[in-house]
């Protein structure tokens, strides 16, 4: 399968599949695509099969907000392609997780090669979920092939040698390797923390591994425009 991602800040990415080759997605991502493909709606991949692998489906689903179901789109009927645009002014980053796995706030994922398997990743400390801002839970991609991750705005990236660490604003991370560790830290100085205006806690990411910000976050979009709306009221 051949991709890319074309016209950011509104992105959209464009597969090119060849006979028999298929892309997985979350319900409702696909934006365009050739007659050639043929699409079958299932529970996606991971999470083992059967009875046991579908409850597991199910919980993940509630837990991350998504839905439980996957769009599966195969080029059948010869060679094919489709389209999948971004839901936010941003990018789209492409991931190759066989040989590394990636950890990526819940609301990042658009679509995937087959083989790769998304699971729930739960931040061992706590207090870098409920504190941190990236939230408590967020998605772990694994196995073998392609992720394709929307970020709102702008993508900064860094590789984090052993030891180096990078503080973060709340929203600010859009995904980092496995190999990385999160922690909170908390701003320094009580005049830093009741007017700085930048909260009581930052993100702390260590590395080894590289990590992927993003220059606009849903939150701090929302917080700029909540003035210019009128709501009625």
């Amino acid at each position: 399968m051949k991709y890319e991602v074309k016209n950011a800040p509104l992105p959209v990415l464009i597969c090119r599949l060849e006979p028999g080759e298929a892309v997985e997605c979350q319900k409702g991502a696909m934006s365009w695509m050739t007659p050639t493909m043929e699409m079958e709606t299932g529970l996606g991949s991971g999470g083992g099969n059967g009875l046991l692998g579908a409850l597991g489906k199910m919980a993940k689903s509630a837990v991350t907000g998504e839905s439980i179901f996957r769009n599966k789109y195969t080029a059948a009927g010869g060679p094919g392609e489709i389209a999948f645009a971004s839901t936010f002014p941003g990018d789209i980053i492409c991931f190759d997780v066989t040989n590394s796995h990636i950890v990526a706030q819940k609301s990042a994922y658009l679509a995937n090669t087959i083989g790769v398997e998304m699971e729930i990743f739960f931040q061992k400390k706590i207090g870098a979920g409920i504190f941190g801002g990236e939230g408590f839970i967020m998605q772990r991609f694994t196995g073998k092939g392609m992720v394709f991750l929307e970020i709102n705005g702008g993508i900064v990236e860094y590789n984090l040698a052993p030891g180096q660490s990078m503080l973060i604003d709340t929203g600010y991370l859009a995904a980092m390797e496995a190999s990385c560790a999160m922690d909170i830290q908390t701003v320094k100085g009580v005049g830093n923390m009741v007017l700085g205006g930048e909260g009581l806690f930052n993100t702390k990411v260590t590395g080894p591994g590289r990590i992927w910000l993003q220059t606009m976050p849903a939150n701090i979009l929302a917080k700029a425009v909540q003035p210019y709306i009128i709501t009625g009221t």
